[in-house]
């Protein structure tokens, strides 16, 4: 706790000299009545208020300087006034709207959140919602808040359509979160739409927002690091043009500890250049009798505006993680189950079967530059660099089904030494012109992506066999031998791997491409994009040899139609999206094993035919989108039934569903964010009796076929309790077949349902909340590819955030 402390008194020393001026004032309606519930925002700056039941304002610890202070309330006209402020000075600034009272009560103000979903990234280009043919949904940096989220994973639980399979194990390559989406897997791996890989856990610190950007999206963002239900896509936070911040302390369940930090400051007195800095030091338990992880996020970001023509922007992130690997049960997949249900298994889920002498460090960096320059009043340059590394470094564990009729479960255990290196360049040229009439919003861009990864240290190891219920046995599994006894121990460990062999592999890979999208106004109403990638891959395979070298070459389209129903309320859209994979050759052979052979195989595809709606009505009381999906994937590999030593390439999968998103205002100050998904995925053309590609059967990844997510929050505005506040949500999931063949049978996960409540209290200068999840307690599990892995019980949040 005194390192905690410490941590919190540095940075209050730092922003204790703020300035401590304060503009107040009144906002009347044109017939002289007070206007509540009006924003009041200092633009360029963080710092902002909403008008009281008497109309009144004030906006405190604001730094001298000419500003331009803005009352707007939406559906309205926006006010704007020009102001300097001195230093320790007391202005009054009192505004009038154009609207008389009975006016202003059919306006409603949205809770203190924006739900406008205007994204630069979703088609790398200005494009707000109701212009764009795709489905994207976004959770703010305030939903982050209400929800007291500590780690990246619970944030996504706002979004439909999108669930958690696996926990971060923090293993080399592919050690983040891995999550279900419109059937497919995924992994949240962009930052800014750049490559953003990570080996372990993301923090939320230095989030602005996250965007889920739905169907596969191959044509603006290549295969390396999307899926074809969608991808991840984190923007993080950006400077602003004066001083201000925030700090905040949370403490909770399972010995949570977290401090943050966000500061903002010019560091020029025309505010061309400033810094932000987001940062946090957390520590936590596991739930379980062992387990923790501990991290320090520091996310330092740069701004410099030369002139009205050219801007650089440079975003940098720093992460060092380390925690033990969290424990997740994989059933067998190459005999009939050993246990029929969650009731046979007896799964004790208070048991991590680990120590925490065994740990996985997971330390990276993400480096982001970018400079923008407009060329002219229709066309803008921007070129863009990222460098990202990521490594594992400890201990990896999983525990894999005996698959021997005992019960058991044997406990593999390997010595980590990895790390992914990425680099990435990108120069897009976005126009916003006219040709006979119509509007053309475009972007033409190149794209440079290349991965090195190193994989090494041990092999891995045999410790022993345990049960569910945790009674160990030193049994050797291949051999029958009782062997000396096994602990979870580095020393005890480092033993046993010894004998395990090293890893030494170390692929790279690059891709070039090219893309051109086209948004063209047909009418003011009927809109149209069109969009192309060429993509060029190249892999060594691992550099160590060359016999696993080739290089493939694919297009991917993408069109969309969308017709404004009525203009910046009711759209509807319809789209066809393209993704692909790279597949690389394997080795065949005649059906006797001779005549062995090089095969090369087309990448896969994914086409998505999409329709639906989207809305923004009631003076932004009622924002939906409302979606139908389809997407088939083919040229899949499949084994060839005539031949053991062949592959056929001809699979089909396919996944189709609804999805709805709704953010809803139906009162003042009450808030409502829900969605629903349902999904149904299945193989249909695979092999029969492959766990992995079986005909008719839904992929033991695609996660649960009904997902529904519920936010609401309402935030009082009388005179004893104004600034206090009730959120109450949660999440539903249908039950998921972890595990569904012919070779093994089926194991069912259960459904569940989670609800999470929170109070707040929340003023200009500080906020105070309690959250607590899964109030009611309930046991349930995620899992895909066969696991199992238990998720927390009830626990609790106390935040402390102090602004200024």
């Amino acid at each position: 706790m005194r390192s905690i402390f410490t941590y919190l008194l540095t940075f209050y020393s730092f922003f204790a000299f703020a300035q401590n001026a304060s503009i107040k004032g009144k906002v009347s309606t044109l017939d002289g009545k007070p206007a509540e519930f009006v924003n009041v925002q200092l633009n360029g700056t963080n710092k902002g208020t909403i008008t009281n039941e008497n109309g009144e304002y004030k906006i405190d610890r604001v730094k001298a300087g000419i500003f331009v202070l803005k009352v707007n309330l939406i559906g309205l006209e926006t006010k704007e006034q020009q102001i300097e402020i001195k230093t320790g000075q007391n202005l009054v600034i009192n505004f009038t709207l154009a609207e008389n009272a009975n006016q202003l009560q059919e306006v409603v103000v949205l809770s203190g959140k924006s739900v406008h979903k205007e994204s630069e990234y979703v088609s790398k280009m200005p494009l707000k919602n109701l212009e764009n043919p795709q489905v994207y949904n976004v959770v703010s940096s305030d939903l982050l808040k209400e929800q007291a989220i500590t780690n990246y994973e619970d944030a996504l639980k706002n979004v439909p359509g999108i669930q958690k399979l696996w926990e971060s194990t923090g293993r080399g390559g592919d050690g983040g979160s891995y999550y279900s989406l419109r059937g497919f897997e995924a992994q949240a791996n962009m930052v800014n739409g750049l490559p953003g890989l990570t080996n372990g856990s993301l923090d939320p610190a230095n989030i602005e927002r996250v965007e889920v950007i739905k169907g596969p999206s191959g044509t603006l963002f290549g295969s390396s690091l999307v899926c074809y239900g969608g991808f991840i896509n984190t923007v993080t936070k950006k400077p602003y043009a004066t001083f201000g911040g925030e700090i905040g302390y949370i403490a909770g369940s399972f010995g949570l500890n977290r401090v943050t930090a966000d500061v903002n400051t010019p560091l020029t007195k025309t505010a061309e250049v400033a810094l932000r800095v987001n940062t946090s030091y957390q520590t936590e338990n596991s739930f379980q009798d062992a387990g923790f992880r501990n991290s320090f996020f520091f996310a330092p970001t740069l701004s410099y505006k030369v002139n009205e023509k050219l801007s650089f922007l440079i975003n940098t992130e720093f992460m060092q993680e380390e925690k033990t690997t969290p424990p997740m049960l994989f059933l067998g997949r190459n005999t009939p189950l050993q246990f029929a249900d969650l009731q046979a298994l007896n799964y004790n889920t208070r048991l991590s079967f680990y120590s925490n002498d065994l740990s996985m460090k997971n330390p990276r960096y993400n480096l982001q530059g970018q400079m923008t320059y407009k060329i002219s009043d229709k066309w803008t340059s921007q070129t863009v660099l990222s460098r990202g590394m990521t490594r594992s470094d400890g201990y990896y564990n999983y525990i894999y089904d005996n698959e021997n009729g005992h019960g058991d479960f044997s406990l593999w255990i390997t010595k980590s030494q990895s790390q992914t290196i990425t680099s990435d360049f990108q120069q897009n040229f976005i126009g916003d012109f006219t040709i006979a009439g119509m509007r053309n919003r475009m972007v033409i861009g190149v794209d440079y992506f290349e991965r090195k990864v190193i994989y090494g240290g041990s092999g891995y190891g045999w410790l022993y066999n345990l049960t569910p219920q945790g009674k160990i046995n030193y049994v050797n599994p291949a051999t029958g031998d009782t062997l000396a006894p096994r602990y979870l121990t580095q020393v005890s460990v480092d033993n046993v791997l010894a004998t395990s062999g090293t890893t030494n592999y170390n692929p790279q890979d690059a891709t070039y491409s090219a893309y051109v999208s086209d948004v063209v106004n047909i009418t003011p109403k009927l809109l149209a994009m069109g969009s192309l990638r060429l993509d060029y891959f190249d892999t060594q395979g691992d550099i160590n040899t060359n016999d696993d070298n080739y290089t493939q070459t694919a297009l991917s389209p993408k069109f969309g139609l969308l017709y404004q129903l009525i203009p910046d309320k009711v759209t509807f859209f319809t789209n066809y999206m393209n993704g692909f994979r790279n597949l690389g050759p394997v080795r065949v052979s005649d059906p006797d094993g001779s005549n062995p052979k090089v095969k090369a195989f087309k990448p896969e595809h994914a086409n998505q035919l999409e329709f639906g709606v989207k809305t923004n009505l009631f003076s932004d009381r009622l924002n939906a989108t409302i979606s139908y999906y389809d997407i088939e994937v083919g040229n899949l590999v499949t084994a060839d039934p005539s031949n053991f030593y062949n592959s056929l390439q001809g699979g089909e999968a396919q996944s189709k569903g609804f999805e709805i998103d709704l953010n809803v205002n139906p009162l003042r100050g009450l808030n409502v964010i829900a969605g629903y998904s349902y999904n149904d995925s299945k193989i249909i053309k695979g092999d029969e009796a492959n766990v992995w590609l079986e005909t008719g059967k839904r992929p033991i990844w695609a996660g649960a076929k009904n997902l529904v997510n519920f936010w609401t929050t309402y935030k009082f505005n009388g005179n004893i309790l104004n600034g206090f506040g009730l959120g109450l949500g949660g999440n539903y999931a249908s039950p998921v077949a972890t595990l569904d063949s012919k070779v093994t049978g089926t194991f069912l996960l259960p459904g569940y349902t989670v609800i999470n409540t929170s109070v707040f209290y929340n003023t200009s200068q500080f906020r105070v909340a309690l959250n607590i999840n899964n109030i009611t307690d309930k046991a349930y599990f995620n899992g895909g590819w066969s696991t199992l892995n238990p998720q927390k019980p009830r626990n609790y949040a106390l935040s402390f955030a102090y602004k200024f």
